[in-house]
């Protein structure tokens, strides 16, 4: 490939301008020069479009979020804003959401395996419910109600509906060999229906399920909507949510079904099933995903005759995991000149101490590529910060939220003093210099004081 980037993987308010690629009305260059690099850029016009794109396509109260795709507080606060619930998948998930000023009856508490504790403060947060993920969960939910006298729980049954959707096998979720859920065949879910209408310790809402992630064709949604909607039907039911997993264009040419055209198939599928009432999804990345990108400083360019070109740039896998993790693919632009061709051919890497810190394996680049130039990655919205590590040390970027020419940070770039704000040392000599752990250490590090 040797053309220009694609305008449909940019933002929706990108435009070209003198100083190259503008999003929400700056250009590129500008942010990269006053936030620094790595950087996570979000255009909120977009992120507000699609969201409201989802409550028009699926209904009022028939939305959340999947916040696991991207989550602070901004975020929270501008999916409330624009009418969605959350759905949040760990207590630390339910603190962002509730610090954002959400209610607790606007969020959804999901998780396979959840603690005493994430049970507790979802009940004390009054959350729209719980979507229970097993046997055990309800013991844990049960133990708390007649122990600690917790109020019944408003639930809804995550069953695996024996339908595997997604680009990649660890992103496929709806199987009946998933960690996920009950399963349909051998009665299990059927089993779990029935313990959570007789328990007095759950309100029984109704099923869910969810079959994968970056899926690219409407209709594996729409077996999978089918299948449980069939469940749900059989079970007498009056709740029925059939999760997200619109994939997205990471690449050009990629062709991806729009959320009215997903609605619309796993609506109709539902129905066929003898569904009738409305349907709840919860989409995440075709929320957030195109709306993002990421801009790094290009270090080194190290051509080696007859092999490759690498291209070091100053993140990498610990800002995007997505290459490593699912052989996730991307492209690459330099901001100052979007419209330039592209006949490079380089494998773009992080600066980690990995040899699989990849960013882009086989990226196509404009032959001027130089030491120092920004280049951003698209489409790097969903699962970008939400999985960035401090792999290396490496301070996790800033998060610039931008629209009509304002720029706002809404997370801001770790520090190399925040990197050691956990760790736990007193003196073992004074004047050595050397630091020892003590039994206060281990006891505040949640680990016993004596062997």
């Amino acid at each position: 490939m040797s053309s220009a980037i694609t305008p449909d993987l940019l933002p929706l308010t990108a435009e070209d301008g003198p100083q190259g690629l503008a999003v929400g009305g700056i250009p590129l260059v500008e942010l990269g020069r006053r936030f620094g690099t790595p950087l996570f850029v979000y255009d909120e016009e977009h992120l507000r479009r699609r969201c409201r794109e989802a409550v028009a396509a699926f209904g009022a109260d028939h939305v959340a979020y999947a916040s696991k795709a991207f989550l602070c507080t901004a975020m929270a606060r501008l999916a409330h804003e624009e009418g969605l619930l959350l759905d949040v998948a760990s207590g630390g998930e339910l603190r962002v959401a509730l610090r954002a000023g959400v209610p607790g009856g606007r969020i959804v508490l999901h998780g396979n395996n959840k603690d005493d504790a994430e049970l507790r403060a979802a009940v004390a947060a009054a959350v729209r419910h719980v979507v229970v993920d097993s046997f055990d969960e309800m013991d844990r939910i049960e133990r708390l109600h007649s122990a600690e006298g917790l109020p019944p729980v408003p639930v809804k049954l995550r069953v695996a509906p024996g339908v595997a959707a997604g680009a990649h096998q660890a992103i496929r979720t709806g199987g009946s060999d998933s960690k996920f859920g009950f399963g349909l065949a051998g009665g299990v879910a059927a089993a779990a229906v029935r313990r959570a209408r007789e328990s007095g310790a759950m309100v029984l809402e109704g099923v869910h399920a969810h079959v994968g992630s970056q899926v690219l064709d409407a209709a594996e949604l729409a077996e999978g909507a089918a299948a449980v909607a069939r469940f749900a039907v059989g079970s007498g039911v009056r709740g029925l949510t059939v999760g997200g997993g619109l994939g997205v264009a990471y690449e050009s040419g990629q062709s991806v079904p729009s959320i009215a055209d997903w609605a619309a198939r796993v609506r109709d599928a539902a129905r066929g099933a003898g569904w009738t009432r409305e349907l709840t999804v919860e989409p995440g990345r075709s929320i957030v995903a195109r709306a993002g990108m990421t801009l790094y400083r290009v270090g080194t360019i190290k051509r080696i005759e007859g092999v490759r070109t690498y291209v070091s740039v100053d993140g990498g896998m610990s800002d995007n995991m997505r290459p490593a993790l699912y052989a996730s693919r991307y492209e690459a632009f330099l901001p100052r000149d979007p419209r330039a061709p592209r006949p490079l051919r380089a494998r773009v890497v992080g600066k980690h101490c990995e040899s699989g810190d990849v960013i882009i394996d086989d990226a196509a680049l404009p032959a001027d590529l130089r030491v120092s130039d920004l280049l951003a990655t698209p489409v790097t919205g969903a699962y970008g910060y939400a999985m960035a590590s401090n792999y290396n040390k490496l301070p996790r970027p800033a998060v610039v939220f931008v629209r009509d020419g304002d720029a706002r940070v809404v997370v801001r770039r770790e520090s190399e003093e925040d990197l050691l704000r956990l760790d736990v040392t007193e003196p073992a000599d004074p004047g050595s210099g050397a630091t020892r752990t003590g039994p206060a250490d281990l006891v505040a590090a949640g680990r016993p004081a004596t062997a």
